[in-house]
């Protein structure tokens, strides 16, 4: 089984900017992100990411927008050696649509959970929003709270 970080991806990996990230333009990695997760590949743990992208059934981008981000992300991993297991996302808005694999419902982490042969108990998600630590919670996995844009490395020095 493994061990994983899943990660919320607008202000854990990225820069939250108080609207919808779509454009590389926007898109800046968060201070420490490289070190943290650096840390965490030598204790073992696999990477995977659970975005919510509601921006796509408003209309505001497409799915060929966040899959760019989403293939610089996983050169960005690879470059890194990190082993990033996969990238998910919800593209659906309750303004809109309901579902079930937008956080705070837990669709996208079960999912990954069985394809991936995840062990929870040893594993976790590090969002900075209250629907992320709920959805976590429905799955069994620990959920960490952080602010936007957070330097995770201040994760691991309280945790450590």
């Amino acid at each position: 089984m493994k061990k994983v970080v899943f990660l919320d991806r607008d202000g854990v990996i990225n820069r939250e900017i108080g609207t919808y990230v779509f454009q590389f333009k926007n898109f800046v990695l968060n201070e420490g992100l490289e070190k943290a997760l650096l840390y965490w590949d030598k204790k073992g743990y696999s990477f995977a990411i659970v975005t919510n992208q509601g921006g796509i059934s408003k209309q505001l981008y497409k799915h060929q927008d966040v899959e760019q981000l989403h293939v610089f992300l996983r050169d960005w991993f690879s470059r890194l050696g990190l082993n990033l297991l996969a990238i998910s996302y919800c593209p659906h808005h309750d303004a809109y649509e309901s579902c079930i694999c937008r956080k705070p419902n837990s669709l996208m982490l079960e999912k990954m959970i069985a394809r991936f042969d995840v062990a929870v108990n040893d594993s976790f998600l590090i969002g900075d929003s209250p629907r992320d630590i709920e959805a976590a919670k429905a799955v069994g996995l620990r959920g960490f709270l952080i602010d936007a844009n957070s330097n995770l490395n201040d994760l691991i020095r309280s945790n450590d």
